[in-house]
């Protein structure tokens, strides 16, 4: 029978490091009271190059990510086109248990078509750094400034909640961005303040500073917005948790302009895993989701992808399915961070290849109902099993290795 366990990095559904929790390591975190998903798989996700969702497909996922348990959800941008107005006028009208979202420039004319859609909160983007102010749109700081400013107060006279989005913010001098923020936030209106790293070019290390930094001078609540131009959107995103940001915006399997945005299955697991903060998300539902929304976008993504990917639990190397075979279901935490039910993936599979082992072959054989004498055989059909594998390039399916497995007891038996 398993060992019952009660640790926070060591459950029955998952098994982390304990160091992750030791007072040495988690002395400087400050975790807000709660933290939240906010999503924007329908409008970040949706820029990616080639992929294009229609209202219905937009509803079909603001629906999936309601059920999931996501707390808020960005429907999209409804000046851009008046297929993306329908779908925030749809998404709105659902009644979701999640917290619907649009987007806005900072414009009057956004602010007033995201109201009249029926949200009761926009995220407002304008660029803040001043060399893309200047090169990117011909503007002045001053004229970014007083847009934003108008925009953002006229946005809380009609009553919605204001999230504040400075693009590119993370390449601009601190100082000037921080002054930037406070006039915004005392002139116009700012409910929260994302940390927005549009490029995905903030290291770790600089986003504990970053947020610590923001939350001191405008003291209101943070959010977090990174990009995976350097694989460290969920890194920098957990960081930013871990110092009180309190709102973080993922996409499903983190689909996205250029790299893609922070995704968030990982994001998700890496906090319940590894820091003990279950946001309330029904983790099971991942595998399901993401089967959605990358099949609506065409998206294809490597088998192998943290959490979601096609073959995770797929073994192939030897001495990993020696464990398995020895351990089975009740100790398959000795083998894999966390039960494939934990995200709604299938149970574990083993696979025949080069990379296979003698109990490899003895799994396979026993998944096939074919009985062997002794060791000295399955050696024998591990070498025909590699030999084979090799000469195709590829993985063996259970046909041949039976083929392979009859031929060569067959062999041995005359």
């Amino acid at each position: 029978m398993a060992q019952q366990h009660a640790e926070p990095w060591h459950t029955e559904q998952w098994f982390t490091s304990l160091w992750n929790f030791l007072p040495e390591v988690t002395s400087d975190f400050a975790f807000p009271k709660s933290v939240q998903i906010h999503d924007i798989t329908l409008r970040d996700g949706e820029q990616q190059a080639g992929v294009v969702l229609n209202a219905d497909d937009k509803v079909r996922i603001a629906e999936a990510l309601a059920d999931a348990g996501v707390h808020r959800i960005e429907a999209g941008l409804p000046a851009v086109s008046a297929a993306d107005e329908e779908a925030v006028r749809r998404i709105a009208a659902l009644g979701l248990p999640a917290e619907i979202y649009a987007f806005c420039r900072c414009t009057t004319g956004d602010v007033r078509l995201a109201a009249d859609c029926g949200v009761k909160s926009v995220v407002m983007e304008v660029p803040a750094s001043g060399h893309l102010i200047e090169k990117a749109y011909g503007w002045s700081k001053e004229k970014a400034l007083d847009l934003t400013i108008e925009a953002t107060a006229y946005a809380h006279e009609l009553g919605l909640k204001v999230v504040f989005f400075p693009i590119d913010a993370t390449r601009s001098p601190m100082v000037e961005l921080m002054d930037d923020l406070s006039r915004v936030a005392r002139e116009g209106h700012a409910d929260a303040i994302v940390l927005v790293d549009t490029m995905g070019v903030i290291s770790p290390h600089a986003v504990g500073f970053f947020a610590r930094s923001t939350r001191e001078r405008l003291g209101i609540p943070l959010e977090a917005h990174f990009h995976q131009d350097f694989g460290l959107g969920v890194a920098n995103t957990v960081i930013a948790a871990t110092q009180g940001v309190e709102a973080l915006h993922t996409t499903v399997a983190g689909i996205g302009e250029r790299s893609g945005n922070t995704p968030m299955e990982e994001t998700v697991m890496a906090l319940l895993t590894m820091y003990g903060i279950d946001m309330g998300i029904k983790t099971e539902k991942f595998y399901e989701l993401s089967r959605l929304v990358l099949g609506l976008t065409g998206v294809v993504q490597a088998p192998n992808k943290p959490v979601i990917g096609d073959a995770l639990f797929h073994i192939e190397s030897g001495i990993p399915t020696a464990w398995l075979r020895k351990l089975g279901e009740a100790n398959m935490l000795e083998v894999f961070p966390y039960r494939p039910g934990l995200v709604g993936q299938p149970a574990p599979v083993t696979l025949v290849g080069k990379g296979n082992g003698l109990d490899s072959i003895a799994f396979g054989l026993e998944r096939l109902g074919i009985k062997w004498s002794d060791t000295e055989e399955l050696r024998v059909i591990l070498a025909e099993v590699k030999a084979a594998s090799l000469e195709k390039k590829r993985l063996l399916n259970d046909e041949e290795l039976a083929v392979i497995a009859r031929r060569t007891l067959a062999n041995t038996a005359s």
